[in-house]
């Protein structure tokens, strides 16, 4: 379970609402349970909850169980889908170890608007479910004209793209060589003409393809992103 409280032994941490709710009504736990926690910097530790009611809930922490690993630093930046395979995408890109969901705007978007409390509510969930022990950061929605202006410089962009001249995934990978990555997918409709000339003029982007079928939007990111991982563990 996550909680974002500093961890020390003995220590105490009070549950939230939705914490509360899950405990108590869901699995119907009663005190002295035990449970396993983290809060993305201390590791995994074993604690026991220690009172549980309607309007309160709270955790003692007993002891370390495993130190802090980190995802690999890998950003996933994406045009936001509709609804229920804008959840998909949220959950699996957290199983998949993505570091940071970035949501863009694109000429072909189909979803204006994004629930990013929703979003953030979604990794942490996936976090605790594929066990691991840090939760990706969740940005706001973001114009790809405004993200590409901002981008930082020591970070390699891969933008898959459907057209235009690109390399393979795993030559663009190669060709990032150590420094940080993102990968970027587009929308259903694709980028259009003017955003793939805008992406192939920046000095950290690099053009990717991956392969010859055309992926939906939720297909291309995960492919992309397990397929960054197994080239570069």
């Amino acid at each position: 379970m996550f909680i974002p409280q500093d961890f020390v032994p003995e220590g105490t941490c009070d549950l939230s609402e939705n914490q509360i709710h899950y405990l108590r009504n869901v699995l119907r736990l009663s005190p002295n349970t035990p449970l396993r926690v983290f809060n993305g910097k201390d590791g995994e530790w074993r604690a026991t909850l220690s009172e549980i009611n309607k309007k309160r809930g709270s955790v003692i922490l007993d002891a370390s169980l495993k130190e802090q690993t980190s995802s690999p630093d890998i950003w996933a930046v994406f045009a936001p889908i509709k609804k229920t395979r804008m959840d998909f995408i949220t959950e699996k890109a957290t199983e998949l170890g993505a570091a940071k969901l970035i949501p863009v705007m694109t000429d072909h978007c189909v979803n204006p608007r994004i629930n990013t409390a929703r979003m953030e509510a979604q990794v942490i969930e996936a976090a605790e479910q594929c066990e691991r022990l840090d939760v990706p950061e969740v940005s706001d929605l973001i114009p790809l004209s405004k993200l590409l202006e901002t981008w930082p410089k020591n970070r390699i962009l891969i933008a898959c793209a459907e057209s235009g001249k690109a390399l393979p995934l795993a030559a663009a990978v190669k060709q990032a060589g150590e420094v940080p990555l993102a990968i970027l997918t587009g929308p259903e409709g694709g980028f259009s003409d003017s955003e793939l000339t805008l992406l192939a003029a920046q000095d950290f982007t690099i053009m990717a393809d991956l392969g010859t079928r055309i992926l939906r939007a939720e297909t291309a990111l995960l492919a992309a992103l397990a397929g960054v991982q197994f080239t570069r563990p």
